[in-house]
């Protein structure tokens, strides 16, 4: 019995490796021909596949218990993509569906931007207005339990689903985080995540105030609306603007195109992607053409001249990835703003998702994007023209200088292309001048000791709320455009 299941687990891997050989010969014989120059196709590697159907072989035959070759075959389509880097993967039925959701700006969770690191998964961005906000969770925490699962041998994928859940119903989450003693725990109740991708305010003294917590398919339209809204609001032009990107983990490279369009001339460059195939190379401009997903006419046509000219600081923080970073490295190479915060988080590849079928697809990076200038930004992030670190205001606030970026990411790409230094007055190494000291607050030492513990109560304080008196970047960003608007009054 066990030889005749042995020879059938051997069939059933042959059978795999015929298919992969057809279609490594297939994808030889469709590519157009090569220049003489141009490398040849490498042949299969015979004894890695070799070792592939062994292991095949030894899993039908040996595992404890009967394994679907289907299960398999999937699982090993996910490691030959999560071994490539942080954000490729496989994307099944229920996983392509989630994408589709997320993009279109409502899914059910807890509102986790999460990556894999060490075998735990990494937060790195909490999603403004959502539970796991609201109980003050931060970037860089590192999620070890869900209820009673050790997320060590799960999956990406398969923590997300844990995750994920009906509305209302709970699940707790055991984190660790720099600079506490013990791990944290936090009880959340799962809702439909609603994300409001654009929110603005009208500030004191005639200064706008806009923020994005993610780029999807609105968001263009979204932002529009709201410039044109605090202009009305104000009843005279600005006197100047605060673009907030901080912990904006991305989304819509067409959306980050429009973002950018709204501030800058027309046809002017925004981002250039470059990768091995021709689809892979774009080169992105301030034109309709180029940021228009499903709107028969530019929503951006009725905005006021004067968001054109209008003084501006863009806010960055580490939390800032992907098309946040597309946003403040355009606005920054063409000096149309000063970026004030902290670096920002160095996602500087484009993943393409590739559907293999009407339920299922692949998440795959086939290029990195580079600034107007030139810049690569991948595992290094943008620098911001004056630094400002985040205050310590309450218990939930991250220790400062305790940031995750994609280069702390397993797998990371390495950024080979930009020879530049990072520019950043405040991080010059040459200059004896110190960046300014946030205020201290005396309470969030007695508030740490209480997290420590594990003092659930504790943990509600919540985060600190952005555009308040308390925001601390805030305040300095708009003292650099008070100094703005006067040099351009002198001009």
């Amino acid at each position: 019995m066990r030889n005749s299941m042995q020879k059938f687990s051997l069939v059933s891997a042959g059978v795999v490796v015929g298919v992969l050989i057809s279609l490594n010969f297939s994808a030889i014989a469709n590519k157009e021909p090569q220049p003489a120059a141009a490398p040849t196709a490498q042949p299969l590697p015979i004894e890695e596949l070799r070792a592939f159907t062994e292991v095949f072989g030894r899993i039908k035959s040996d595992y404890v218990e009967p394994v679907e070759d289907k299960k398999l075959i999937r699982e090993a389509i996910n490691g030959m993509l999560l071994g490539l880097d942080p954000h490729s993967l496989y994307l099944d039925e229920e996983s392509f569906k989630e994408l589709r959701e997320t993009t279109q700006g409502e899914f059910g969770g807890l509102g986790l931007e999460v990556g894999m690191e060490d075998g735990f998964v990494k937060v790195i961005s909490p999603i403004e207005d959502t539970p796991a906000y609201r109980a003050g969770m931060k970037a860089g925490d590192l999620i070890m339990m869900l209820d009673e699962t050790n997320v060590r041998g799960l999956s990406l994928n398969d923590a997300v689903k844990r995750m994920r859940g009906k509305p209302n119903s709970t699940i707790k989450l055991t984190v660790l985080r720099k600079g506490e003693a013990k791990p944290l725990t936090f009880t959340l109740t799962r809702a439909v995540i609603k994300i409001q991708s654009v929110k603005n305010k009208l500030l004191d003294n005639g200064y706008g105030y806009v923020r994005i917590t993610q780029f999807q398919e609105h968001t263009t339209p979204d932002l529009g609306k709201a410039l044109e809204g605090l202009y009305k609001q104000n009843k005279a032009p600005l006197k100047g603007l605060v673009l907030d990107l901080r912990n904006d983990p991305g989304g819509l490279l067409d959306s980050a195109v429009g973002v950018a369009a709204a501030f800058l001339p027309a046809n002017t460059l925004v981002v250039y992607t470059d990768g091995r195939i021709a689809d892979a190379k774009m080169r992105k401009f301030t034109n309709k053409e180029d940021y228009v997903r499903g709107f028969k006419e530019d929503p951006l046509a009725n905005l006021p001249k004067e968001v054109k000219t209008v003084p501006m600081v863009v806010l960055v923080n580490s939390g800032s990835a992907s098309a946040s970073e597309i946003v403040a490295g355009a606005l920054q190479d063409h000096k149309r703003a000063i970026l004030v915060g902290t670096q920002t988080f160095g996602k500087g590849s484009v993943q393409s998702v590739l559907p293999l079928s009407a339920t299922s697809a692949i998440k795959l990076t086939t290029a990195r994007y580079y600034t107007p200038s030139g810049r690569s930004i991948q595992a290094k992030g943008i620098a911001p023209d004056v630094e400002v670190e985040e205050a310590i205001v309450n218990l939930n606030t991250a220790p400062q200088g305790f940031r995750v970026r994609e280069a702390d990411l397993e797998r990371h790409l390495e950024n080979k292309d930009d020879k530049t230094k990072p520019k950043g007055k405040a991080v010059d190494k040459d200059s004896k001048a110190k960046p300014a000291e946030p205020p201290k607050d005396k309470s969030s030492e007695a508030g740490k000791d209480k997290a420590a513990a594990g003092d659930d109560a504790a943990q509600q304080e919540g985060p600190l709320e952005m555009a308040s008196k308390k925001d601390y970047q805030l305040q300095q960003a708009l003292n650099v455009l008070k100094v703005q608007q006067i040099l351009q009054q002198k001009k």
